[in-house]
Order: C-alpha cells, then sequence, then structure tokens
C-alpha cells in the first residue's frame, strides 16, 4: 500500500496539471467567444475543476479531469489491486507565482483502505502545481482587437534593448513580440480579467501597431497595458525605430532609451 500511495500522489499531481492547464485553455477560450473578460478567475477556475464548466457551459477537453473524474480514474486503477481511494474536502485555487507561472494550490483528505480492511492510509494531501504561461493567448489583445488578433505570450532572451544608438534587440523585442516582466504591468492571470494596474509579478510586451485593425490603432505609448487602458501618459518617439513607435517617459528607463529619444 505504500508504493501505491507514492503512485496516487504522483498520478494527482499529474492529473491536477493537465486539470489546471486546460481550465486556462477554456477561460481563455470564454474571452475569444465572449470579447469580454473574466469577471474572477479563481471562481471561474473552481467552476471549471468541479464542474467541467466554465460559465455553465460544459466542454468535453474536461473529460476524466474534473474532481469527480480523477477520483473515477484513479479507482479505476486501484479496484485492480482492490484497493479504494477517496478524496474529501477538496480546496483549490489559482494564484500568481511569478510572473511567468501560475500556481494552483490544491488539498483534500486523502484517505485509502484495502477491500478487506485490513490496512488503509488517512493523511492529509497538499499540492502545489506550477503551470507557465507561456505559450498563452494574451486576453488584453484578444478583447482589444475583438479576436482579431491573438498576442501569444513569449518571455524575451533580451536583457539590454539599446546598446548606445543599436536598436536591433529593441526591434527584435517588438517584432517578436516577447514579454518581460514588470512590476509596473498586471500579471497574466490580471489580464484574463482586463486589469491593466501594476503588479509584483506582471508582464509586458510592445504593441506592434501595424498588425492592429484599424479601429485600434491609437497615438500613444506602444506598452500594452498602457495603450489597452485609458492611460495617455505623454510620450516620445525614438532614433531608429518606426514612426508610430511612442514609448512614455516611465518606460524609457526600463528600455534603455534614454540618449536615443527624438
Amino acid at each position: 500500500m505504500n508504493n501505491f500511495v507514492f503512485l496516487v500522489e504522483e498520478d494527482l499531481q499529474r492529473q491536477l496539471y493537465i486539470s489546471g492547464f486546460r481550465i486556462i485553455f477554456l477561460i481563455e477560450n470564454e474571452i475569444v467567444n465572449t470579447g469580454t473578460y473574466i469577471s474572477n478567475v479563481n471562481t471561474s477556475f473552481q467552476e471549471g475543476f468541479y464542474n467541467g464548466t466554465i460559465s455553465g457551459v460544459p466542454n468535453e477537453i474536461m473529460n476524466d479531469v474534473t474532481f469527480q473524474g480523477i477520483i473515477i480514474k484513479i479507482n479505476e486503477k486501484a479496484s485492480k489491486i482492490n484497493i479504494h481511494v477517496n478524496l474529501s474536502n477538496p480546496e483549490i485555487e489559482i494564484t500568481q507565482k511569478d510572473p511567468w507561472n501560475v500556481k494552483i494550490n490544491f488539498s483534500a483528505n486523502l484517505f485509502i483502505t484495502d477491500n478487506e480492511d485490513l490496512a488503509n492510509w488517512n493523511k492529509t494531501y497538499t499540492k502545489e502545481i506550477n503551470i507557465p504561461v507561456k505559450g498563452f493567448a494574451d486576453p488584453l489583445y484578444i478583447v482589444n482587437t475583438n479576436s482579431l488578433i491573438s498576442n501569444i505570450i513569449n518571455q524575451t532572451p533580451y536583457t539590454t534593448f539599446v546598446s548606445g544608438t543599436n536598436v536591433a534587440n529593441l526591434t527584435s523585442h517588438l517584432n517578436n513580440p516577447y514579454y518581460k516582466a514588470s512590476t509596473s504591468a498586471p500579471s497574466f492571470l490580471d489580464r484574463l480579467e482586463g486589469k491593466t494596474t501594476p503588479n509584483t509579478y506582471g508582464i509586458e510586451s510592445l504593441v506592434y501597431i501595424p498588425d492592429l485593425p484599424s479601429f485600434a490603432i491609437k497615438s500613444k505609448s506602444v506598452v500594452d497595458h498602457i495603450y489597452f487602458s485609458t492611460s495617455s501618459p505623454s510620450t516620445n518617439q525614438i532614433q531608429g525605430m518606426p514612426s508610430w513607435f511612442l514609448l512614455d517617459v516611465d518606460h524609457q528607463d526600463d528600455y534603455g532609451v534614454e540618449g536615443i529619444i527624438v
């Protein structure tokens, strides 16, 4: 039974990761379909985990990876060796772990017994599951372009964006477009709720304006959480960058452009 308990805990970890990843995918799909942000990510996440639905709508990709589905799958394996597994009093929440990962905290009472009641195992199971935000679409772009642009989150390889007057790294960062960590920006989970306020675990991209539909084009800072907000701080053009590339004063130091302001 000790060996089986170890296998159960490993399987739970794997199933929780799969469930969490799919729920985030469905939350983003809901944003695409409705054109609106999620009002409370944790509430929607819990709905997906326990019910297999988002906004009351079921989706087949949650088959077998809801809370009850996970228990059923584990017991299908357990029954082959005359063991029964029960998880009770589950609690789950999703938070931002760091700029590039969300964290799922899960806990439940884990009770395992053999069918002859000769032995049992009773413990509180707690697990932290980390899911990278890389590869998910940025909700700010989805909502503000009527789902015409799906900007995929990918961490920038650059720590220096400008060297003297050389803007090659900044240009590459813009064109890809990449994201960098920024405490003045919203986190990934914030973005799912449409927030543009600062977060310790914030990330930001620079909006590549030529890719935007005409109704979304503005003359303001290309820093995404400013561009897609009502804020409109003063900006400058940058030597060597396109004329539409405007950067607000507060971000000029972040991107190392102070010496090449036009």
